[in-house]
């Protein structure tokens, strides 16, 4: 493992809207490339959402580490002024909606991250350690490179790491996706994080989708900062949650030491541009509850992270 490492973060509060597909097929409800003005309709939307975190930090909401995660494809214009107006900017770099991950633009991946320069280099990887072996293979081999280049320049690497179920392990389970995520999904988690590791991909930061109960967030956690590794930390995301959830998420990770915040994506802006799309609100609506449910989930971290320190002091023997 190599000692070069920016210096870590003490929090980290990212809005993701990186998105491509989901705004193409799912809200769109596009069957196939979207069309010059589609394209252009999508930009608009992720300006809207930038314009709901702006509004969010000037209602209240700006933090040290509060910062947007966007796609080059559709959010070069939002990029370019995150560089103007300074919160943290967090750049995609995979190609989209694959089960196995690749650059979105090959070998020329390095080129497009220098061009904006951002606090973060962010892929999103599935990777199952029960799953196919030489998929695997391939995808840590991929990201060790990347690991290299960026470690060369002192560059920070945020890694979403989905850990799906394979057919077998759900077929266990009776096909009941919760059962995966409670019962057998923080293990595989950690396994997978490790054997990451051991193939030469360490990132700075590592993006987790929630655990329910605190002693998988201590296990995960321990695993990032395993071997030396003391600068690491975990933030937690929302894939296929509701608030309900997600709060429970925030507390478990708010609250375990080695997580530092969160980047959350579709439980802030979802319904807000639905809403805005059937003619249910206007923009400026749309951008103030995006507003309210990042503070919404920037307090709920906050409550679980003062209250930590008091409960592990009642959890301690006298």
């Amino acid at each position: 493992m190599s000692t070069l490492s920016p210096p870590s973060l003490s929090r980290l509060y990212l809005l993701a809207f990186d998105h491509r597909s989901s705004f193409e097929h799912s809200l769109l409800g596009l069957s196939g490339p979207p069309t010059d003005d589609e394209a252009e309709a999508i930009r608009r939307m992720k300006l809207l959402i930038y314009t709901g975190f702006l509004l969010a930090l000037r209602q209240g909401g700006r933090r040290d580490g509060s910062g947007i995660l966007v796609d080059e494809h559709y959010a070069t214009h939002v990029a370019t002024h995150v560089l103007e107006d300074g919160p943290l900017l967090a750049l995609s770099v995979e190609k989209n909606g694959q089960d196995e991950f690749d650059f979105e633009y090959g070998q020329d991946f390095g080129a497009h991250v220098e061009t904006f320069d951002p606090a973060f280099t962010k892929v999103m990887v599935r990777y199952n350690p029960e799953g196919d072996p030489e998929r695997n293979a391939r995808q840590r081999e991929r990201l060790a490179h990347l690991t290299d280049w960026l470690q060369q320049r002192g560059r920070r690497f945020l890694f979403e790491l989905r850990v799906p179920p394979t057919e077998a392990q759900l077929e266990a389970l009776g096909g009941d996706l919760e059962r995966y995520d409670a019962e057998l999904r923080p293990s595989l988690l950690v396994r997978a994080m490790e054997e990451l590791q051991n193939g030469g991909v360490e990132p700075d930061v590592w993006k987790l989708e929630g655990l329910e109960r605190p002693e998988d967030g201590e296990n995960v956690a321990r695993q990032a900062r395993a071997g030396g590794r003391e600068h690491v930390s975990c933030i937690v995301l929302d894939h296929r949650t509701g608030w309900k959830r997600l709060e429970r998420w925030l507390h478990v990770a708010g609250s375990t030491p080695g997580f530092i915040g969160f980047s959350l994506g579709q439980t802030i802006w979802w319904n807000p541009l639905r809403a805005l799309q059937e003619g249910r609100s206007t923009a400026a609506e749309a951008a103030q509850r995006i507003s309210e449910n990042y503070q919404r989930a920037l307090l709920t971290w906050e409550k679980a992270a003062l209250r930590a320190p008091l409960q592990r002091m009642e959890a301690s023997p006298a």
